[in-house]
């Protein structure tokens, strides 16, 4: 069997690249031939605020990747589709996240055609986060491409439902991300980020818009229920947004010395640190569909508050392996206070190790050929 999935890869960096090599490695564990057709050019510079669209240094798995598309040039879709039917692969599976990325996705698999693949898209998002006028056409326009839908949250398969009539279509939850080198010790990890081993320490992780929620967090740090208790909190990440209202709020609420900005994007051979380190991992999201930050959080055994939005509930169980808390500073500084006061770290941490079979690439490769199977060309 020959499978080919279309999405970021190495040298791109990011959560679905994150993803999109994470299942090619359980595809090529399960004996299938796979490859990746990534992007040559990804975004443009108002689309990517950050730093840098690509990593440094050698990629952990080495993979077969093809870097054949760029978002705004017609002519690479065409030589992406005639690889495409060159290599008349058995299953296309393409990342879908943004609508801008649709007319280059929808236009390759118009133009390939292939008579006995399988073409299945993973939908990370519908709409995106920061909506724009066009969103739904674009959108519509990549899914009439496709025969069959995998989506990772149930909130994103409720949006695709009013899309599409297609009844090949799934929910399977986002898999743990395990390309992040072994856990270490809390000690050893504090030590790396130059914290106390006594220090009460929460984790805000991924780059900061405002979709995120970070200033529901400071604002719950602030409050007198939390204030005496010592806690310091990580932001780590790169700000997609105006980093001084957050320095500035954080200056206004006196919590200053309680607030350690790491404003870059964590490379992976850091991140085990930043995560181990944490007792507890926070995402204060004002809105979601799911997270990759969770599945992290699962793979070090680390402890969640989400809030209830999205999909983030149906992945964090509320007073087991985290919190699900309401979309306000005080209902996230009542649970952070629960957790430190009632001592609730090591239970919930051994609830989250319990709880990780649930997420495993091996199923999400299941589902994918499973679906697969049942799509009629």
């Amino acid at each position: 069997m020959k499978v080919i999935l279309i999405g970021p890869a190495y040298p791109l960096r990011g959560g679905i690249a994150n993803f999109n090599e994470s299942l090619a490695i359980a595809f090529i564990k399960n004996s299938i031939e796979t490859t990746i057709v990534s992007y040559y050019y990804q975004y443009p510079r108002f689309l990517f605020p950050g730093e840098s669209q690509t990593v440094e240094g050698k990629p952990t798995y080495l993979l077969k990747i093809k870097p054949l598309i760029s978002s705004i040039n017609p002519w690479s879709w065409f030589k992406t589709a005639r690889y495409l039917s060159q290599e008349s692969p058995d299953m296309v599976i393409v990342q879908f996240w943004l609508p801008y990325m649709a007319p280059a996705l929808g236009s390759i698999l118009r133009l390939f055609r292939g008579r006995n693949t399988k073409v299945i898209g993973v939908m990370h998002n519908v709409f995106p986060h920061e909506k724009r006028l066009a969103d739904k056409i674009l959108t519509r326009y990549f899914i009439s491409a496709c025969q069959g839908f995998v989506c990772l949250s149930k909130s994103v398969l409720l949006q695709l439902e009013h899309l599409t009539s297609n009844p090949n279509k799934i929910f399977v939850p986002h898999p743990i991300y395990d390309i992040f080198g072994d856990k270490v010790s809390k000690a050893e990890a504090r030590k790396y980020l130059g914290l106390s081993p006594s220090d009460k320490v929460l984790l805000f992780f991924g780059i900061i818009r405002k979709y995120k929620g970070l200033e529901l967090l400071l604002r719950a740090l602030a409050t007198d229920r939390l204030k005496n208790l010592g806690i310091k909190l990580i932001v780590a990440g790169e700000f997609y947004e105006d980093k001084r209202h957050y320095f500035q709020l954080v200056e206004q609420l006196g919590i200053s010395q309680q607030v350690i900005f790491t404003d870059r994007f964590i490379p992976n051979d850091e991140v085990k640190y930043y995560f181990c380190a944490a007792d507890m991992v926070v995402q204060p999201y004002l809105s979601a569909t799911q997270s990759g930050v969770t599945q992290v959080a699962y793979n070090f055994e680390r402890p969640m508050l989400v809030t209830n939005v999205g999909g983030l509930s149906e992945i964090v169980f509320d007073k087991r392996t985290g919190y699900v808390t309401e979309v306000n500073p005080d209902a996230i500084a009542l649970a952070i206070e629960d957790f430190y006061v009632n001592n609730r770290e090591e239970e919930m941490s051994a609830n989250v190790l319990a709880e990780q079979y649930r997420f495993s690439w091996h199923a999400m490769v299941d589902s994918l050929l499973q679906l697969g199977d049942s799509i009629k060309k």
